[in-house]
C-alpha cells in the first residue's frame, strides 16, 4: 500500500488533515508564514497561534523547530539581511566609475524591495528581538562598510582624507536605505527614476566635494 501523503495531526479542532512534509520543509514552510505575518502585522502583533493555524500544525511543532515566536523571528530578519546584503556584495564587487557604483548599490535596494516587499518590510520595521542585531540599523552599517573601502580609494585619489569615508559611507547608505522605505508605499516615480535622483545628489555632489568644509552658522 501508497503511503498516505497526510496525517490526521493538523491543530486541535482543525478538522484537517496535515499535509506530512519532512522536517526541513516544514521549518522552510514556517520561516515563509512567519516572514509574511511579521511583514504583515509586525512582531507584536503576531502570535504564535496564529503562525501555526497559517502553516496547518500545531503550536509545539513551532516551538519544536525554533522554540517560539522570538527564535522564529531572528531567523526571518537574519535570513533577509543575508538575502540583501549578498545582492550588494555581487553588485558591489565587480567594480567600475564610483558612478557605475552608487547606481548599482541603488538599484541593489530597489530591485530587493520590488522583488521581497515582505522582507523588506520585516526589516524596516523596529526589531523587538536582542538578537536580531538591531535589525535595519545593523543591516545599513554592514552594508556602509563594504561601501567605506569604495569611497575611501576615491578619497585618496582626490586628496580628502581617507578617515572619514566612514563617515561619508553612512551617509550615503542611509540616505538610499530611507528613500527605499519612502518608496515602498509610494512605488511612484519608477525604480530606475528613483536610482537616476539619488546617484544625481550623490554623485554630482561628491564630485565637488571641499577638502575642508566648513559652516556658515554661528559655531
Amino acid at each position: 500500500m501508497t503511503p498516505s501523503a497526510t496525517a490526521p495531526d493538523g491543530p486541535p479542532g482543525s478538522g484537517r488533515p496535515r499535509v506530512r512534509m519532512t522536517g526541513a520543509q516544514r521549518r522552510q514552510q514556517l520561516l515563509d508564514v512567519g516572514r509574511e505575518l511579521f511583514a504583515q502585522r509586525g512582531y507584536e502583533a503576531t502570535s504564535i497561534e496564529e503562525i501555526a493555524s497559517r502553516a496547518d500544525v500545531s503550536k509545539p511543532v513551532v516551538y519544536e523547530h525554533f522554540g517560539g515566536k522570538e527564535g522564529l523571528y531572528a531567523v526571518v530578519v537574519d535570513r533577509e539581511m543575508q538575502r540583501l546584503l549578498d545582492r550588494f556584495a555581487s553588485a558591489l564587487s565587480i567594480g567600475g566609475h564610483p558612478r557605475e557604483l552608487l547606481e548599482r548599490a541603488a538599484l541593489v535596494l530597489l530591485d530587493y524591495i520590488e522583488d521581497e516587499t515582505d522582507g523588506f518590510r520585516v526589516l524596516v520595521r523596529d526589531s523587538p528581538v536582542a538578537g536580531t542585531d538591531g535589525g535595519f540599523s545593523s543591516l545599513i552599517s554592514e552594508v556602509a562598510s563594504k561601501v567605506e573601502h569604495i569611497l575611501g580609494d576615491q578619497f585618496r585619489e582626490r586628496g580628502y582624507d581617507p578617515q572619514l569615508a566612514e563617515l561619508y559611507s553612512q551617509a550615503l547608505v542611509g540616505m538610499v536605505a530611507l528613500v527605499g522605505q519612502w518608496w515602498l508605499d509610494t512605488r511612484s516615480p519608477g525604480k530606475r527614476e528613483v536610482a537616476a535622483h539619488l546617484v544625481n545628489i550623490a554623485y554630482n555632489g561628491l564630485s565637488h566635494l571641499e577638502t575642508a568644509p566648513g559652516l556658515l552658522g554661528r559655531p
